[in-house]
């Protein structure tokens, strides 16, 4: 059974300006205690399955340059460049498009680049274990992850915990993001899983999938094979694949095909959505604040801080994310972070630079 992975990396990670930019965004940048940037650790946490040669990147061509710097290990051939943004249905079409060179038949792990996960043993343990029900048919695999309280900005899975099949279970809907109340329904209920957005099927199965449920976008996705290694390849990705139909997995595929299952899994998983997330992975000081840089406090109490190069002084403040960068400075409460997207659409409006953005 050949193991291949596709990370997807051609976020832009608005939620972590100013750190996140669209010239550096998330998955670029280091947010834990280990300085290894999110990219860098997806990476080194998938390879006890899967060959370095073997894993592929799939990110915008503006970002070619940061992944051959962070990852000099991946083949320049394994960076696939998207031309445009079309959402995660054309991007893992074309993610399998390209392994399908190398490898007519194998399995095929979709991986975000921009997640942490504390228990990377378990977790190579339920891809292993994805791969077996995978490679048995024409099965499609999900990674459910059990909630432990009623998250409203997930995505979730309801699976049939009567019916198991080789340790995963079959999969009955996938839902959209819930209000809290039927969040909490969900957690009642316990056979409702958090959608990770991680994959595992043979690569002949999802383009078969893609085939029979967005054929417009197949046949597109045919069209820029019979180009691929001529000299015609570069115009034929780029003129077609800006008019693939942008479109979710979730919706084009797996909430119309069979034979889905879900592992129900618990490895410390983190889509590091906001700011907040870093409470979660990095250690405070006495008075519960997270601070990396140069920072000097006084009665400061459960915030976020996130120096430059400038020396921060903070007095009687708490609950803030306070976050300085060379040419730009965020302030806001904790429980504002959640419209850092908003700030970011005033200062599109606005006379700054696109830099900032």
């Amino acid at each position: 059974m050949k193991k291949t992975a596709l990370i997807m990396a051609g976020g832009k990670g608005e939620r972590f300006w100013p750190k996140s930019r669209k010239a550096l965004p998330k998955q670029f940048l280091s947010l834990t205690d280990d300085d290894q940037t999110m990219i860098q650790l997806t990476v080194k946490r998938i390879l006890p399955l899967v060959d370095i040669e073997d894993i592929y990147i799939v990110t915008n061509k503006i970002y070619k340059d940061l992944v051959q710097q962070q990852l000099p290990g991946i083949p320049i051939s394994n960076i696939i460049c998207e031309p445009a943004a079309r959402n995660t249905a054309p991007c893992i079409g074309l993610g399998a498009l390209y392994i399908s060179k190398k490898y007519e038949e194998a399995i095929m792990y979709v991986l975000p680049s921009d997640h942490l996960i504390k228990n990377p043993k378990r977790f190579i343990d339920s891809l292993d274990k994805a791969s077996t029900i995978a490679n048995s048919g024409s099965n499609l695999v999900t990674l459910g992850i059990t909630p432990n309280y009623p998250e409203t900005g997930y995505g979730y899975i309801k699976y049939n915990s009567s019916q198991e099949f080789m340790g995963g279970y079959s999969v009955d809907q996938f839902v959209e993001k819930p209000s809290v109340d039927l969040a909490e329904e969900y957690l009642d209920k316990g056979n409702y899983l958090w959608n990770s957005g991680m994959f595992i099927w043979k690569i002949s199965s999802i383009l078969d999938n893609i085939a029979r449920y967005i054929p417009d976008t197949y046949q597109k996705l045919l069209k820029i094979k019979a180009a691929l290694g001529s000299d015609q390849e570069n115009t034929v990705l780029h003129d077609t694949f800006i008019e693939c139909k942008s479109e979710s997995i979730d919706y084009a595929i797996m909430e119309h095909a069979s034979n889905i299952y879900t592992i129900p899994e618990n490895f410390g998983w983190d889509d590091v959505g906001s700011w907040l997330a870093l409470e979660r992975h990095n250690a405070t000081d006495v008075d519960n604040n997270i601070k990396k840089g140069s920072i000097i406090s006084i009665d400061t109490h459960n915030c976020i801080i996130e120096g430059s190069q400038r020396l921060i002084g903070t007095i009687g403040i708490e609950n803030l994310i306070i976050v300085d960068t060379e040419d730009s400075l965020l302030i806001c409460t904790k429980n504002e972070c959640g419209k850092i997207k908003d700030l970011l659409s005033e200062i599109k409006k606005s006379h700054y630079s696109e830099s900032i953005l």
